[in-house]
């Protein structure tokens, strides 16, 4: 029987990834799935044709999945008003449903 959860989505600079988990763990997140991010933004353009000079420029996806939409919301809020004033990034919010789970 498949499971309500929110999945949180951050797109962000790959450099700012050890501060980021450090929110999720001080807000009560248990896991994140992180992925390498290419496109086009109000603030960047970085195709995937072009590799970067530096790993400190590379995007990257973050994504994590909770029951408990508080924790997204404070993550997303932390996230956000640390790091979005001065680093490109969008964050937002899917309703899913978990069909399979080690634990949730």
């Amino acid at each position: 029987m498949p499971k309500q959860a929110i999945k949180l989505v951050i797109i962000t600079e790959r450099l700012l990834f050890d501060h980021i988990v450090r929110i999720i763990e001080a807000e009560g997140g248990t896991g994140y799935t992180v992925t390498a991010a290419d496109g086009k933004g109000q603030r960047t353009t970085r195709p995937s044709r072009h590799p970067s000079v530096s790993d400190a420029l590379v995007k990257m996806k973050l994504e994590m999945i909770t029951t408990d939409r508080s924790v997204a919301q404070a993550i997303a809020d932390e996230v956000a008003k640390k790091y979005f004033d001065n680093f490109s990034g969008i964050i937002y919010f899917d309703e899913v449903e978990v069909l399979y789970a080690h634990s949730l």
